[in-house]
């Protein structure tokens, strides 16, 4: 299976460069970044996008020497602002003979940019039978003939999720803050897992402040204030409409609070260069790991098709390589097996999400952009930390071997997870988020993602989706035309 990096590498290497010098008059500088060849041995191919709808296309043929550059002008006037249509302009370079190894037609380059034509999004509104809001016991309750939410104070947890006699959320596994992610191999060279163990107990066992409900111009308000370890608070603002229509709007307030230090060695420290370091003042800021929330859907919902970048996973700081646009697939295709199981199939840039499957269909539509997981396993799964030992597995000593042999010592080893230990859960986890921190990379051992991919705790941040009952990505487009705040 290829690596789903390897997009990212290919782009980053590529020898056409593309740069907007007026992107919304559609004025694009290419460059020609080979040192000895012509780009007349190649064709540039532009694309004008609505959303997944080709406007237009058309090929170029530049006569253009190494290491120059030209200007070219893509026509973009007369494109109309469409409330939920985003305009984008896709460029490919292709051979046109077989040089080697590389056959005619082959792809050697590629770029995208978003226009910036935008509509206002018409505010929503909805009919449906009337809502009323109650309180038994722990349950904060929203209900009326064709929907029923129900917040459990106790959990922390939406617990029940059901529109039209469909519930959505698995097993009372519904919405709840989610700040931590599995780590990663440079999670696990930096530090991360015990650095920021605290978002990791952030993201169960909650803490919750304040749950109450109200009908305001006849839609159903719940306000939920967590209390974080961190000191940070955490609120989500459900407001459900009488058709069932759910808008999720979260605030994230600032704390100040330094990482737990780690021990990593000086010598590990000044054999290990990172550029960039320097604009690091404090090493051990608190930063998130990701800043979202998660839920579990039945099984059967297991189709998911999506407008953001793919096809494969991509990340923070790794995703220039990945084009937005419409792609389909399934929870259990987006697994990658690494060798090491950890954080794996996210996508950024995201503006809805459809899953679906024998007969239920629920719509994601973000306020803005979003990130998301979709997944026929959970976050734990590819967490180490908080996997089972294993009898394969040497180290990982019961306590009555301990006692009974004392040479071997105390346990103190992580335990480890491999590719055989994943298996498809019968549920699907949908994680969705404002972001997730980068990934890091330059080297395993040490370094963590630059300051400009990290979220620091002592910041805010508010964002928002949308649940959309019964509907899938045949209406996405309509439905992103709307804000449902």
């Amino acid at each position: 299976t290829p690596h789903p990096a390897m997009k990212e590498v290919k782009f980053t290497h590529q020898n056409v460069g593309f740069d907007a010098v007026d992107v919304a008059n559609g004025v694009f500088k290419i460059t020609n970044r080979f040192y000895f060849t012509n780009l007349k041995d190649y064709t540039i191919t532009y694309t004008v996008k609505a959303n997944n709808k080709v406007i237009k296309s058309d090929k170029v043929s530049l006569d253009l020497a190494p290491q120059a550059s030209q200007e070219i002008t893509v026509p973009v006037a007369g494109l109309k602002p469409q409330a939920g249509v985003d305009y984008l302009v896709n460029f490919v370079v292709t051979s046109n003979k077989q040089e080697g190894v590389i056959p005619a037609g082959y792809e050697i380059a590629q770029d995208q940019f978003r226009l910036p034509i935008e509509a206002d999004k018409v505010a929503y509104k909805a009919g449906g039978p009337k809502l009323a809001v109650s309180e038994e016991g722990d349950n904060v309750k929203v209900t009326s003939s064709k929907v029923n939410f129900v917040f459990d104070k106790k959990s922390g947890v939406v617990s029940s999720y059901k529109v039209g006699g469909t519930e959505y959320f698995n097993e009372g596994f519904g919405i709840q803050p989610n700040f931590w992610r599995a780590p990663n191999d440079n999670d696990y060279g930096s530090g991360n897992p015990k650095r920021l163990e605290i978002w990791e107990l952030s993201s169960r066992n909650f803490n919750v402040t304040k749950a109450a409900a109200e009908i305001v111009d006849g839609n159903a308000i719940v306000n939920v204030e967590y209390k974080l370890p961190a000191g940070n608070e955490f609120l989500i603002t459900y407001k459900i409409y009488p058709d069932g229509v759910m808008n999720v709007a979260t605030h994230f307030t600032p704390a100040h609070l330094d990482g737990v230090k780690i021990g990593i060695s000086e010598a590990t420290a000044t054999a290990t260069f990172s550029p960039g370091r320097d604009k690091v003042s404090d090493r051990d800021k608190m930063v998130v790991p990701r800043i979202g929330v998660r839920f579990r859907l039945p099984v059967t919902m297991d189709q998911l098709e999506y407008f953001g970048r793919g096809p494969v996973e991509n990340y923070w700081d790794r995703k220039a390589g990945y084009m937005i646009g419409q792609y389909k697939s399934t929870a259990e295709e987006q697994y990658f097996p690494y060798v090491r199981p950890q954080e794996n199939g996210h996508h950024c840039d995201t503006r809805w999400l459809a899953l679906g499957g024998k007969g239920k269909n629920l719509l994601i539509v973000a306020d803005d952009d979003m990130e998301f997981n979709a997944m026929r396993n959970s976050v734990e799964d590819f967490d180490a930390g908080k996997t089972t030992n294993r009898p394969y597995q040497w180290n990982n000593f019961t306590q009555e071997e301990i006692n009974n042999r004392p040479n071997i010592g105390p346990y103190d080893k992580p335990r480890q997870t491999h590719i055989n230990d994943i298996t498809p859960r019968n549920f699907v986890e949908v994680c969705v988020d404002l972001k997730q921190q980068g990934l890091a990379g330059y080297d395993s051992w040490y370094s963590r993602p630059e300051p400009e991919y990290t979220l620091p705790a002592d910041k805010e941040y508010k964002w928002g989706f949308t649940l959309i009952p019964a509907e899938n990505a045949s209406s996405a487009q309509k439905k992103a035309g709307y804000s449902y705040k």
